[in-house]
């Protein structure tokens, strides 16, 4: 079987290690950046209730208009754009790469950076490029950005805003730059807009080449799997052409079009975790030892005293406590473990298992 699997399996993958979830049961869960607060048991039944009227036998309407007109409402989206549903921003990266994706294609992003754009890239057979960030604050290195587009002309540079694992937003004018001078697409990837006041939704359209990419899984509804992608209608109409039919499932656009008719719910949650940021770096900030780096997304990147992350991450995952552990990630985030804000009890019990640890 191995010499079979050797010879058709492309040696990239076979490379690789497959996307790994820790089994979190039992624990607190402060690994994956989701909203840590339910539904009323009110809107719980409201929500059942509508789900009555689903048709699970037949399939779900393929391009989910009433989930489309619902996201527009909800989210200001610019009427003279194209509107673009994926299973999860995951599959719009991939719909992305495969739309553009040739021999010799490369896509640039920054390093650190979310890892599936460097991992959809590879399935998609395009090559990857990191540029580093500066190791001082994790800005963007605007002159090594510049001419790693001048050299490499990629077709796709992606931009998180702000950045995944390090919660920092870039410059926007800096970002600017990046969209006039990229010769292919570039996506602004705004996963973590419900915790900064900053977009550039409303600038779509002033640059032919810039999409939005959003998900609804930061705000609250991580298990509807369900991203959207927003730019001029030419190009999402040839993304399209590569999505997989009926790939947003019934249950979800049910679910996520009544969720957002709720959205001053949602809405108050992500404040209430803005808040808790707030408190949770400060807590953070007199323990002895590490540095919390400043955050406008629901996590704190935090370094941990040299050498020690690994001890830490075990030693809270001990205390049932799970946060991520990014040590060996990259080199950039040597000792770096990543912290999902979470409720008030949550973020005091990770602020008190964490004291004893660094001592």
């Amino acid at each position: 079987m191995k010499a079979r699997i050797d010879a058709l399996v492309r040696p990239e993958i076979r490379a690789l290690k497959a996307y790994h979830v820790p089994e979190a049961t039992g624990l607190i869960k402060l690994d994956a950046m989701e909203n840590p607060y339910g539904w009323p048991d009110a809107l719980k039944a409201e929500w059942l209730e509508t789900l009555r009227a689903v048709e699970p036998n037949r399939y779900p309407d393929p391009q989910g208009e009433d989930l489309q007109l619902a996201i527009r409402a909800a989210m200001d989206i610019p009427e003279d754009m194209g509107l673009l549903l994926g299973n999860g921003s995951d599959e719009l990266i991939q719909m992305i790469a495969l739309t553009v994706a040739q021999s010799g294609r490369k896509i640039l992003s920054v390093d650190p950076g979310f890892v599936m754009y460097r991992m959809i890239g590879l399935f998609a057979g395009m090559e990857y490029l990191g540029v580093p960030l500066e190791a001082e604050d994790f800005s963007l290195d605007l002159d090594a950005m510049l001419a790693a587009i001048e050299r490499e002309q990629p077709a796709l540079v992606y931009l998180a805003y702000p950045n995944n694992p390090t919660g920092n937003r870039f410059d926007a004018d800096d970002m600017v730059r990046i969209i006039e001078m990229a010769p292919g697409l570039v996506i602004v990837d705004e996963a973590y807009s419900p915790f900064t006041d900053c977009s550039f939704m409303g600038l779509l359209g002033d640059w032919e080449n810039l999409l939005v990419m959003r998900t609804v899984s930061k705000m609250g509804l991580a298990g509807l799997r369900l991203g959207y992608l927003v730019g001029p209608k030419p190009w999402l109409d040839e993304i399209d052409k590569v999505r997989l039919p009926y790939n947003i499932n019934v249950l979800t656009q049910v679910s996520a079009a009544f969720a957002l008719k709720h959205k001053a719910m949602l809405d108050e949650q992500t404040h209430s975790i803005r808040v808790e940021r707030g408190h949770l770096m400060e807590g953070l900030g007199r323990l002895p030892g590490i540095h919390p780096y400043p955050s406008e997304a629901n996590f704190i990147l935090t370094r941990m005293p040299e050498g020690r992350a690994d001890a830490i991450f075990a030693g809270l995952k001990e205390r049932k406590i799970l946060v991520k552990n990014l040590n060996g990630a990259h080199p950039m985030l040597e000792d770096c473990l990543r912290l999902t804000v979470g409720s008030p009890d949550e973020n005091a019990a990770l602020l008190d298992a964490l004291g004893p640890l660094l001592a």
